[in-house]
């Protein structure tokens, strides 16, 4: 029971690590993707092995692959499904090797065995968003995470991805409102960086901008016809690699025109996922604008080096083309390597 538990908590911090990265700015480590897959084994191996499930004596001995941990796993629980830890597990195994569509299934499983489960709602509503193709949160994974919050008002993973979801829903008022809560528990460097978030929000709603530390906004106080908001994200996997100090680029650019980008804004990529507004404000010469445009090339780049020049090893999103507009939206996913 000591070796599940402390295999669980090292689990958990690592996962939650990276999904409340927008609030809590953990600093990643270039080793974290070697100890995230090998706590997924240790967790495994102990709920194959170290349980009162394994009856048979054939599963008395240690898997020797982790296809072949995730396939005795998928055996167990469809012989006791309820075993929690088991769905969260057999889930961020899958996701670990890009299954996404089966991660989404095995925590939609999972909901329907413990559905009043706050943290489990609330992964499962970001796995539907993993699976999708737009990336988007659909209006399940929003259920799920009205849910989880009727359950625990303060449940910080469901409240960031409730507002993700408002402002791709082009609500940002209510996006605004869902994160200012979180501003009471989280400590000052955090707080700066999800006041900024918040304060996006809040001018693109035409409300008044927060007071404190940070003041100044992705949008900034703008008053270009043209804005907008870019949802990213960034694939687990990808995730657990990513080197420590690697900075985020979003970039417009017109289609089929030069390579200089019209509008650009530069991340910590500690602070992903994110919702960026690209404006006038971000415009890198004066004779093009991001409002002379009718239609721009979105891309999202994680540079290792902090250089703007693209380099062997970086990581990337597939290019999106979005039609100009006061209120226009974009979702990429940072899926691939830089070959």
């Amino acid at each position: 029971m000591t070796a599940f538990i402390a295999a669980s908590a090292v689990l958990t911090l690592l996962t939650l690590g990276y999904v409340l990265r927008p609030i809590w700015q953990p600093r990643p480590l270039v080793g974290a993707g070697m100890l995230a897959m090998l706590s997924l084994v240790t967790g495994l191996a102990y709920v194959l092995v170290g349980t009162p499930l394994a009856l048979d004596p054939a599963e008395h001995s240690a898997p020797t692959s982790f296809d072949e941990a995730i396939t005795r796993l998928e055996a167990k629980l469809d012989s006791d499904p309820r075993h929690l830890e088991g769905w969260q597990l057999l889930a961020r195994s899958y996701a670990a090797e890009s299954r996404l569509d089966e991660a989404r299934d095995a925590l939609a499983r999972a909901v329907r065995h413990f559905p009043d489960e706050p943290d489990l709602l609330a992964e499962a509503a970001e796995a539907r968003a993993m699976a999708a193709d737009n990336r988007e949160l659909d209006a399940e994974a929003v259920a799920m995470l009205r849910h989880a919050l009727e359950l625990q008002p303060m449940n910080q993973r469901a409240r960031w991805f409730l507002g993700i979801s408002q402002r791709q829903a082009q609500q940002p008022a209510e996006a605004a409102r869902t994160w200012e809560p979180l501003l009471t528990t989280v400590d000052a460097d955090t707080a700066d960086s999800l006041r900024e978030q918040i304060n996006a929000a809040r001018s693109d709603a035409g409300l008044a901008l927060l007071d404190g530390p940070a003041t100044t906004t992705q949008s900034g106080e703008s008053t270009s016809a043209v804005s907008i908001n870019v949802s990213v994200s960034i694939d687990p996997v990808l995730a657990m690699r990513l080197p420590e100090n690697s900075v985020v680029f979003v970039i417009a650019r017109q289609p089929g025109g030069p390579p200089i980008p019209v509008a650009v804004e530069r991340f910590s990529a500690a602070q992903l996922p994110l919702v960026v507004t690209l404006d006038d404000n971000d415009s890198l010469m004066p004779t093009s604008k991001l409002s002379d445009m009718d239609q721009v090339q979105i891309s999202v780049r994680v540079s290792a080096s902090g250089d703007a020049a693209p380099r062997p090893g970086d990581f990337e999103a597939t290019p999106v083309v979005v039609a100009t507009s006061p209120r226009a939206v974009a979702a990429l996913l940072i899926d691939r390597v830089v070959e």
